[in-house]
């Protein structure tokens, strides 16, 4: 049963991970877009990402949790909670960096109601963020927060692959 917890937490943390580092490679060709274009692009993510992002990242939180709490070993432990916080401190990202202008870019798209409630776009939804910021400044942000994220989704897969294999060893 380890065994399962051990692979099934490699496997979110990579889904978690692969999906921040999709966004972070994108990086340099979107910086070329113009406004419209980038517009355009923003919007296939929010199904996808939002859906299979979300299962993999609030999973692999779990499952990280549940492999602190059964490892056994100071440095294996040590190496699963900081796996732990790192996959925290992603979270953390999202909701003070990218979500705000989620919602902002969101509050003129029809939405399901599940995405609504999730990107909570009706009532005062942009109320952090300035109506004439520079799209730039949004855009930049955004972009980064994803390459912040996929370096902490990375680095809490290293340390989780790590404390797997000391185990095996």
């Amino acid at each position: 049963m380890y065994v399962f917890l051990q692979v099934l937490t490699v496997i979110l943390v990579a889904s978690a991970m692969a999906m921040a580092l999709a966004h972070a490679l994108e990086l340099p060709g979107k910086l070329r877009l113009g406004r419209q274009e980038y517009f355009v692009v923003q919007r296939i993510y929010y199904p996808g990402f939002t859906i299979g992002g979300g299962i993999a990242e609030v999973g692999g939180i779990i499952a990280t949790f549940a492999l602190v709490l059964t490892s056994s070993g100071p440095v294996r432990s040590w190496l699963i909670a900081g796996a732990l916080v790192a996959l925290l401190i992603m979270q953390l990202v999202f909701w003070l960096m990218t979500q705000p202008i989620n919602k902002h870019w969101l509050q003129d798209v029809e939405l399901t109601s599940p995405a609504k409630r999730f990107f909570a776009t009706e009532g005062n939804a942009g109320a952090r963020l300035r109506p004439t910021q520079e799209w730039t400044v949004l855009r930049n942000r955004w972009e980064l927060s994803h390459v912040v994220r996929a370096a902490l989704a990375l680095l809490s897969l290293i340390l989780l692959t790590t404390a797997i294999a000391i185990h095996s060893a």
